[in-house]
């Protein structure tokens, strides 16, 4: 079982459209996929259960509850958990998640403020004991990018400074907010330009699987 935490201590920097995204992704690959929805809104957690309302797309299953609890609860054959953590996560509250995990993505906004506590919270997570000793992977994944502006391509230089990775970046489109809202996901559709939003996720989705 793989187990990939998403975390940041910035709000509405794209955790749920993170996790809820790449949930959908291995989904509809045949995995046996489930989110713990750390956070008190639960946002992974409603579109778990919106998406089982469809027939015709793979379920995720949702969770809740603290790291010991959640897990004693995790089903057997479950081949992926997904940890959406909530905002302003602190040391403390982020180690026992950490412990259980396989991998770290940290999703991050192309705004100077976001550049900021991005970099403080890398600061934060490169100090935890299996990051720090290099027992854990650690990614950057860009969000509501503007490739065309210099803004974007300016944070992307940025970001590149950081002590871990950019393993992607996304583009920014009212798609993910739509689709999250609907419980479903860009990976429950076949159009060509959702197929553009889907080429965003080549980088991250290989970086994932050789840190298996």
């Amino acid at each position: 079982m793989q187990t990939i935490l998403v975390a940041s201590s910035k709000g509405g920097c794209g955790k749920t459209t993170l996790a809820t995204n790449l949930a959908a992704a291995r989904a509809q690959k045949g995995r046996k996929v489930a989110i713990i929805d750390a956070d008190r809104q639960h946002s992974s957690f409603h579109w778990c259960a919106r998406r089982a309302e469809y027939d015709n797309l793979p379920g995720v299953l949702g969770m809740d509850g603290s790291p010991s609890h959640a897990f004693e609860r995790m089903p057997e054959d479950t081949e992926l958990v997904i940890i959406d953590t909530p905002a302003g996560i602190t040391e403390h509250q982020i180690t026992p998640w950490v412990e259980r995990a396989d991998m770290v993505l940290v999703p991050a906004l192309p705004s100077q403020i976001d550049l900021d506590a991005t970099a403080e919270f890398l600061d934060m997570l490169g100090g935890l004991s299996p990051i720090k000793r290099g027992k854990m992977p650690v990614g950057i994944v860009g969000n509501r990018l503007k490739p065309w502006t210099h803004a974007s391509q300016d944070s992307v230089e940025l970001w590149k400074e950081m002590p871990f990775p950019v393993v992607g970046a996304l583009r920014d489109s009212q798609a993910y907010v739509l689709l999250t809202g609907m419980g479903k996901s860009i990976f429950d559709y076949g159009s060509e330009l959702v197929r553009r939003h889907q080429d965003d996720w080549r980088k991250p989705l290989r970086w994932i699987a050789r840190n298996k």
